[in-house]
């Protein structure tokens, strides 16, 4: 009979790399074209919450889109429920202003105690 061991050690070794970077695709499914910035700087945290504004207009948090009426009851909900109540805005290019401002006020009225606009640097 031959040996197995290393072929389980391969399977597990493939199981783990997918499990490790099955979090980065989540990233490019949504296909946001970040602003550009030259006085921007890295948090480095990546425990923030986070709400995306499409080209469209429409908001997502945790990949699914939220109603804009209900997004300060959505936010209130997440943030009561995190030690770190700052909200990220993830928001493409084309975006409405008025939409990122909708999010940045429903953010301080849900309980947000900063807000940051993401983008890409230059």
């Amino acid at each position: 009979m031959p040996n197995l061991t290393p072929l389980i050690d391969a399977v597990f070794l493939l199981l783990v790399f997918f499990m490790l970077t099955s979090h980065f695709v989540r990233e490019e499914a949504l296909n946001i074209d970040l602003p550009v910035a030259e006085s921007g700087e890295a948090t480095g945290e990546d425990d923030q919450l986070e709400v995306i504004i499409n080209a469209q207009g429409r908001f997502l948090m945790n990949d699914h889109v939220v109603d804009p009426e209900a997004l300060e009851a959505t936010l209130r909900r997440a943030l009561e429920q995190r030690e770190n109540r700052v909200v990220r805005i993830r928001g493409d290019r084309g975006a409405d202003l008025g939409s990122a401002v909708k999010v940045l006020d429903t953010a301080r009225k849900a309980g947000a105690e900063a807000v940051d606009i993401v983008t890409e640097t230059k």
